[in-house]
């Protein structure tokens, strides 16, 4: 489950900042977080099959690379099927070392139904960890930072509520493609 806080107070001159106070000790672990939490389910398990990358190098923003992908699939309580080939996924490495993923693919229900998928997100890390995933290794998902918020849409009157949800995934970077488990936001 993933737990999201709402705080509610200012950090400006003369503004209540007793509940951004809180908000922030409980980040720095010196306290507990409080505020009103978000509950979330598990919409999907989604495996990527990535095919070999295009490599196109140093762009304005940073390190351009396309990763063509291949297939894979997914699965969920409410949903479940394979991922088609044709989608990409486009990432940036910029120069603090933060990585900017954004996948498109198209996803085919069990039942035929298209569902379009595009998710933004970000990957980043101690240097030795992300040295070990570009070297393939396979690397524990808890040492590094990889999420994404996925957004969905289909005209497939049994998923239209996938048009209307807030999803966050966590990713779990393989040499085959990633792993990601997506979560609605209740």
């Amino acid at each position: 489950m993933i737990r999201v806080a709402i705080v509610t107070g200012s950090t400006r001159p003369n503004r209540n900042n007793e509940a951004v106070a809180k908000w922030v000790s409980s980040v720095t672990g010196d306290s507990e977080l409080r505020g009103e939490g978000m509950a979330s389910r598990l919409l999907m398990t989604l495996h990527v099959v990535v095919s070999p990358p295009h490599r196109l190098g140093g762009v304005p923003h940073g390190t351009r690379v396309i990763a063509p992908i291949a297939g894979g699939s997914f699965e969920g309580p409410r949903l479940s099927g394979r991922v088609l080939p044709g989608g990409s996924d486009w990432t940036l490495l910029r120069s603090d070392g933060v990585l900017e993923l954004d996948l498109r693919i198209t996803l085919e229900a069990d039942d035929g139904a298209l569902i379009y998928m595009n998710s933004f997100g970000l990957r980043h890390g101690p240097p030795e960890v992300l040295a070990a995933l570009a070297r393939g290794d396979s690397v524990d998902p808890a040492q590094y930072y990889f999420r994404t918020a996925p957004r969905f849409e289909t005209s497939a009157p049994q998923y239209t509520y996938l048009n209307r949800l807030v999803a966050i995934s966590s990713g779990d970077r393989r040499t085959s493609g990633p792993i990601y488990t997506v979560e609605e936001i209740l």
